[in-house]
């Protein structure tokens, strides 16, 4: 029976956890989490057979371990395993830079039995809680693996990913760093200085912050996140980071220039090209940040509206994300903007509420 074992059962852990037990019946699946309580109810869901301890002998049983905590933990773990885990043992991360930790893993005397993964697909909540056995489904899922890989343990392990409807994709550590830090690492970046800038700028009144709805709350949404991560990604990967930012850096201050000289046809062109580019990204693919599922609907100018569609909603078995009223231009009257877990739920409520005579906008 193959077994396989987690340190650390958080969002990605977790959801990793689900995903393997949903198409793997058949696995032995064990856990350390330094969150007791996340494991406890792990074992509840049915989704992990055994709880262990921090440095267990037990790992020594699995045929691939998942550490699933930061870089910075991660690499505490590397001594230990190199003396408990089995010959053929797949050891493997799911952070989200590999440069780092794979010189880890080389300096341990792991290279051979190390492969770095990552799975590009995340949310801005945290915690085993909040994870999914469908949080994977479609997204891309990098594999690193070193020279000294074992090219059946690659095999096996892309063979895994794509058994949980994830898609593997395999390049090397540098060149994994070098595309995350521009797709992922550099949103991130922008959306808290975004957030901080507006901050600095808004009134005395907080005009700014009471005035901000969907495309500010949307393009932003990643500010959210934890800062304890994002500060231990910035310092693992900077030099990376560093050289996107400054790629970014330059564009901007491009854009200030345009602005500054009121130079149309150069702005519309400069729209246009970042139009087309970002029309042809497959929307269907599931990335770090992970998409949203949104309807607009106009909501009647009566008591009750909003419980109304709520209840529309819950007689069909709906679960709602979020829900608010949005006041901007792009609206000529205030609409009920509605948040949805999964593209499903979304599409079967525009079709719920379309044939009760309601307004509906999707969010593409």
């Amino acid at each position: 029976m193959t077994c396989i074992g987690f340190v650390g059962l958080g969002l990605i852990g977790g959801s990793l956890a689900r995903s393997i037990r949903k198409f793997h019946p058949d696995y032995r699946l064990v856990a350390y989490s330094r969150t007791r309580a996340a494991v406890e109810e792990a074992v509840r869901d049915g989704i992990i057979d055994q709880i262990l301890e921090q440095y267990d002998p037990a790992f020594g049983d699995c045929d691939m371990i998942f550490l699933c905590t930061p870089v910075q933990t991660n690499i505490t773990y590397l001594p230990f395993m190199k003396k408990v885990m089995k010959k053929g043992c797949i050891l493997t991360d799911v952070g989200s830079v590999k440069g780092e930790m794979s010189e880890a893993a080389a300096a341990a005397g792991l290279s051979a039995s190390f492969i770095g993964g990552h799975p590009m697909a995340g949310t801005e909540k945290t915690g085993y809680a909040n994870s999914t056995d469908y949080l994977l489904e479609n997204a891309y899922y990098f594999i690193t693996p070193s020279a000294d890989s074992d090219p059946a343990a690659t095999e096996f392990y892309k063979k895994l990913v794509s058994s949980i409807r994830a898609i593997p994709l395999v390049l090397s550590a540098k060149e994994h760093d070098f595309v995350v830090a521009g797709i992922s690492h550099l949103p991130h970046m922008a959306a808290f200085s975004l957030v901080n800038t507006v901050k600095s700028i808004d009134t005395p009144e907080e005009y700014m912050k009471l005035a901000a709805a969907g495309g500010f709350r949307d393009i932003t949404r990643v500010a959210s996140s934890s800062p304890v991560m994002w500060q231990q990604i910035c310092l693992s990967n900077q030099a990376m980071l560093s050289e996107v930012l400054e790629k970014y850096i330059t564009d901007l201050q491009h854009i200030k220039e345009l602005v500054d000289a009121g130079a149309a046809e150069e702005l519309g062109r400069l729209f246009a090209d970042s139009k087309e580019y970002r029309d042809s990204i497959d929307d269907h693919k599931r990335g770090s940040v992970g998409r949203i599922y949104v309807l607009h609907v106009d909501i009647y100018d009566e008591a009750g509206g909003i419980a109304t569609i709520t209840t529309l909603l819950a007689m069909n078995q709906i679960n709602i994300k979020n829900i608010g009223i949005i006041h901007n231009r792009e609206f000529e009257d205030g609409v009920l903007r509605i948040e949805f877990y999964d593209a499903a739920s979304r599409d079967l409520s525009e079709e719920v509420l379309t044939r009760r005579n309601y307004k509906v906008r999707k969010r593409t």
